[in-house]
């Protein structure tokens, strides 16, 4: 066995938070160490640089992972190890949402970044489910969401206009896609239906995890540990009624309105013609999508 099996490879993205992770994240490995736990550190340099480092680190024999700093860090290492990582190697992943959020670990605790290091000293891990998402090009893998419609156009224009001004940015983003306002049919089907659903939507979620942008309450009854996705459908609501209903996304009541619907599936088929903006977990893609499934228990996390 490599030695390298037995130790973590700390991946840092010194740029999370506005920087807050490069100034904290050397104290809190620091203290992982003194702990006891063997760990070696590398920080990005640009984007996707993550995931290049994690599928290097794999070669070399890492199984064990760190990923300090956001939502974006853990799905770039993610990305560089399923997909090339043998079924028979477990990889496991902790986190250090240093200085930024991490909306999956808010389904196990209120703490979440404090629970994830206290996961991390005690060697504490769960088997947890990842969403492979297999267009024209490749496949992509997340921990958390993948969504079409409305939340991605307002992450595309937030990410290429408004992105420096953090949650205002984002808050504009809102108000903006508001008024251009767009109810378009993604035509899909999932796991055994014979018929396609082309019915126009606002937006469509595919949720391993149940908080998105680090308080939406997209999916409430997502479980990221049962074997399915949680399929949550907003149809074609005007504009006056989507900006009363926006708070209900951050308790999750939204579920609860006559446009909405949610199913459990493991299995979905698109049939769409053009390329289409995704949303998948914070980061925006624009992609030929051909269909979506459930790989159970996929990832040992840290939590």
């Amino acid at each position: 066995m490599s030695q390298r099996q037995d130790r973590f490879l700390a991946i840092v993205n010194p740029a999370a938070g506005g920087g807050k992770s490069a100034k904290l994240a050397g104290e809190t490995l620091a203290q992982l160490r003194k702990s006891g736990l063997a760990v070696d550190v590398i920080a990005t340099t640009s984007s996707g640089h993550a995931s290049e480092l994690a599928a290097e680190a794999y070669t070399q024999g890492y199984r064990r992972f760190i990923a300090v700093g956001g939502d974006g860090t853990a799905y770039e290492i993610l990305n560089g190890l399923f997909g090339r990582a043998k079924p028979q190697d477990r990889i496991s992943l902790g986190f250090l949402p240093l200085g930024t959020g991490n909306s999956f670990l808010r389904d196990f605790a209120e703490d979440g970044a404090d629970a994830a290091f206290r996961a991390l000293l005690a060697g504490r891990t769960r088997h947890v489910d990842l969403i492979r998402l297999t267009h024209s090009d490749g496949e992509i893998y997340s921990l958390n969401i993948l969504s079409l419609g409305f939340t991605a156009d307002v992450g595309a224009l937030t990410n290429r206009y408004f992105k420096p001004l953090g949650a205002l940015g984002y808050l504009l983003g809102v108000f903006v896609r508001v008024a251009q306002l767009r109810r378009r049919t993604f035509t899909l089907r999932c796991d055994e239906d014979s018929e396609w659903d082309d019915r126009r939507a606002l937006f469509l979620t595919f949720n391993n995890s149940k908080y998105t942008g680090g308080t939406m309450l997209i999916a409430p009854d997502a479980d990221s540990t049962d074997g399915y996705i949680e399929f949550v459908r907003w149809g074609p609501i005007g504009r006056l009624g989507l900006l009363r209903a926006l708070p209900r996304l951050y308790d999750g009541s939204h579920i609860k309105h006559p446009l909405a619907s949610r199913r459990a599936v493991r299995h979905v088929e698109f049939n769409l013609p053009v390329p289409v903006d995704v949303l998948v977990d914070g980061e925006i893609l624009t992609l030929e999508c051909r269909s979506i499934d459930i790989l159970p228990g996929a990832l040992d996390v840290y939590i």
